[in-house]
């Protein structure tokens, strides 16, 4: 793609994360690639190409599953050009940035950029490295530091607080003075991200394999609570079940990432929003007087109706999480036959995941039943041949009226003997 730019006319570098993490010696995720030619003309060059965003007008280069991000050299906002037409920086009354499609040189581009890390360009044509920002010298150092005013770069994109916790705790960098004392003050403007947005930026804060690093700090930046405002009174306490819970969440995600274990955000958000359910469900049942199931139900729509407002979290991932919810209540009380319907459940294994997590973090009260459950689930999954009848007297509860097969016995009448 470089060559075949360069070839063209264009001026194309590999820039940001993929430079910055090959110095560093990690594995790169993506590439990305900074050029002087429009989205329209990189189109042009290449049929496999698409351009996508409004906010940020890019090129798509896809290879397969793979796909190359190729950028324009963005500019420097000039608010006298026509605001009727899409190239101009547009903000609003915050300083938020709602449309960056101003083109400018490389120059500009790098002034344009977040940390001066991120502000590193790969040369072809020479093989050279061209550091626009100190972001060398930020490297060696350790140091997280933003081009520009930090408290306007995090007006523009109040993303950018969240890009500099999770870069801190990825590359093992502290964050510069200027950057990290704005934050607090500024946290509050993550309310003006769309849900959709921020979802994205969960997936990447917490299940890269830097999760409980990540929760640490943005709780410290005050970060967290404005992304999910339902947990806010479980923060104060981290000795306390809840802060455990969300703790030990985090930490279970990172250990499987690190042992290429599959992972689900459905898992992680059933977890996240587990305890703000469980108030819910008990408001429910001393208002209204709700059985647990109906509770459990109407709780899970509430919590997730209202945590949605702040981040989208898909069908996908929110339908799993309330089966995960379901399946406690079910795993709590099952017996017998409903033993290997619940085995055979498609979220099973999430469930029994979920009801360990919540024996090793469960108050003094709830701790033994619930370690007793989990050891009972655990005991069923390692004997495979057990049956629903022993586990009933495994339980101490066996069932006199029923037969070997677990239906009920049928009197007989004698047969009328004949000569």
């Amino acid at each position: 793609m470089l060559y075949r730019l360069h070839n063209s006319g264009y001026q194309a570098y590999l820039v940001g994360g993929c430079v910055r993490d090959l110095i560093l010696g990690l594995h790169p995720k993506d590439f990305d690639i900074a050029t002087n030619a429009t989205p329209e003309q990189v189109r042009k060059l290449f049929r496999n190409c698409r351009l996508v965003g409004r906010r940020f007008r890019l090129a798509h280069v896809v290879f397969g599953r793979e796909i190359i991000e190729v950028a324009t050299f963005r500019g420097h906002h000039d608010s006298a050009e026509d605001e009727r037409t899409d190239k101009v920086a547009k903000q609003d009354d915050e300083g938020m940035l709602l449309r960056d499609n101003v083109y400018g040189t490389i120059d500009e581009d790098a002034q344009r950029r977040d940390f001066t890390v991120n502000a590193l360009y790969y040369n072809i044509a020479d093989f050279s490295i061209i550091d626009f920002a100190d972001g060398m010298k930020d490297i060696e150092a350790g140091v997280l530091r933003m081009i520009g005013d930090a408290p306007t770069r995090y007006r523009e994109d109040p993303v950018r607080m969240l890009r500099a916790v999770r870069f801190a705790t990825k590359l093992n960098m502290r964050l510069d003075d200027t950057v990290a004392k704005p934050i607090h003050e500024l946290a509050p403007l993550l309310q003006n991200i769309p849900p959709a947005r921020l979802f994205e930026e969960v997936l990447k804060l917490f299940t890269a394999g830097k999760g409980l690093a990540n929760f640490e700090m943005l709780v410290d930046y005050h970060l967290f609570q404005q992304m999910f405002p339902l947990l806010k009174s479980y923060l104060a306490a981290p000795t306390e079940a809840p802060y455990q819970m969300l703790r030990q969440t985090f930490l279970d995600t990172d250990t499987r990432v690190r042992n290429d274990q599959r992972i689900t955000p459905a898992y992680l958000f059933a977890a996240l929003l587990w305890w703000p359910l469980q108030a819910r469900m008990e408001q429910l049942s001393v208002e209204s007087g709700l059985p647990p199931v109906d509770a459990l139900n109407i709780a899970a729509a509430d919590v997730i109706g209202r945590q949605v407002q702040t981040i989208a979290i898909p069908k996908r991932f929110s339908i799993p999480a309330r089966e995960i919810w379901q399946l406690q209540q079910r795993m709590e009380r099952a017996k017998g036959k409903r033993i290997n319907s619940l085995l055979m459940h498609p979220k099973f294994r999430a469930a029994y995941d979920f009801l360990l997590l919540r024996a090793k973090t469960a108050t003094p009260l709830e701790q033994k039943p619930l370690e007793q459950r989990a050891q009972f689930w655990t005991k069923i999954q390692e004997n495979t041949n057990i049956s629903p009848s022993t586990v009933a007297a495994d339980e101490g509860k066996p069932n006199k009226k029923r037969g070997r097969r677990g239906g009920r016995r049928r009197r007989t009448k004698p047969t009328k003997k004949t000569d």
